[in-house]
């Protein structure tokens, strides 16, 4: 993105490179799957490491606020902003909040141990399925498999996608704040 912001020698503003709710993109054969030729050009610098999108807050005087948990701790926000933390308010304030985001085509299940029939079962830790975020139950690589095993999942020709547990802990917040609104109804 460097290159290309030198190249231009001007500022550039863009939306995500996807269709508006559905699984996130973290490749370039991800972002030409989503958009359909509806956009002229693609670069690919390789798939995304890190998996999420980013962390968003809301900070003000008086206190900050997470709009959407990401690969930056909110904890280790508050600490640096030395802030106190504020409560949510209803409605939409950033990319992500949306109750139905990240989706799939295919119906999701949550916190599946194994498949039900027609199910492809993406694993984590102990849980083995078809796919895995993670054999070991490392979180940082859960995370940077996350979109890629949905889209994999999406695209198997099963009537039903089941994820295994992610622990609510650190990253895993923000793995399972996409799962439930990947699982959530349109």
């Amino acid at each position: 993105m460097r290159a290309l912001l030198a190249a231009c020698q001007r500022p550039l503003a863009a939306p995500s490179a996807n269709a508006s709710g559905s699984i996130s993109p973290t490749s370039a054969a991800h972002v030409a799957a989503s958009l359909g030729g509806r956009i002229p050009l693609i670069l690919d610098d390789g798939p995304c490491t890190v998996g999420l999108e980013s962390t968003i807050v809301a900070a003000a005087a008086d206190g900050i606020r997470l709009l959407r948990p990401g690969p930056v701790d909110f904890a280790d926000i508050v600490a640096t902003a030395r802030l106190p933390v504020l409560g949510q308010r209803a409605g939409i304030e950033a990319p992500g909040q949306m109750a139905s985001h990240y989706a799939p085509s295919t119906p999701l299940r949550l916190n599946a141990v194994a498949a039900r029939p027609g199910e492809w079962l993406i694993g984590y830790g102990s849980v083995v399925g078809d796919d895995t975020l993670s054999a070991s139950g490392d979180p940082v690589e859960a995370a940077a498999n996350l979109f890629a095993a949905l889209h994999r999942a999406d695209g198997s020709g099963s009537t039903g996608i089941a994820v295994a547990p992610v622990p609510q802990a650190g990253l895993g917040i923000a793995i399972n704040d996409r799962l439930a609104r990947a699982a959530a109804p349109r």
